[in-house]
């Protein structure tokens, strides 16, 4: 049963990407309609999809596809959501800010933050995962699904740009997706 699920793909564009309009609209027409995109920053390119499919696993690897069929020397650079602070997360499962803030300093299971200091942040699945087995909060499911993805893609991509051998990597999807990533870097 096809599901919608919402989530974002970054990208940073070679400096031959001459005319951004023209690639917004190639990419609107090659199967990225589902998308709002974004242009702000010279050589970024982030699209917000909101795409149908069965899994999140499989929105996210088409979405990704579809970007690539038009602009084949993108590197991805970031799924979100992956990162959250205490008030995106709050507004998710529907609590108030502080109550999550009391969430983490009164329960040692909570998960730590991947990084700590004056904007706190952590895995959104991670604490997700934690709310469904500790809290009785409501959320969308999807939001989870898409959660737990964009970390495995992110961790990924980090590990295999760091130079960690592809071959040990456990998701061939996600392997492949940042196998295009690092080659794009390399020839960069």
């Amino acid at each position: 049963m096809k599901q919608e699920f919402t989530f974002t793909l970054s990208y940073k564009l070679p400096e031959s990407t001459a005319d951004l309009d023209k690639a917004v609209d190639q990419l609107y027409q090659n199967g990225c309609d589902d998308a709002l995109i974004g242009t702000g920053l010279p050589g970024r390119i982030a699209l917000e999809f909101v795409r149908e499919a069965e899994t999140a696993e499989a929105a996210i690897t088409s979405a990704h596809a579809d970007v690539l069929q038009t602009l084949p020397e993108a590197t991805l650079t970031e799924v979100a959501p992956d990162y959250a602070g205490l008030t995106d997360i709050a507004a998710i499962v529907g609590v108030s800010r502080q109550q999550m803030r009391k969430n983490y300093e009164q329960n040692a299971s909570f998960p730590a933050p991947v990084h700590a200091g004056t904007s706190t942040i952590w895995r959104l699945a991670d604490v997700l995962d934690w709310i469904s087995q500790h809290r009785n909060y409501s959320y969308n499911e999807q939001v989870r699904a898409v959660a737990q993805c964009a970390a495995r893609i992110n961790i990924t991509t980090s590990l295999i740009n760091a130079g960690y051998p592809a071959a040990h990597l456990p998701t061939v999807n996600f392997v492949e997706l940042a196998r295009g990533s690092q080659k794009q870097e390399s020839t960069a």
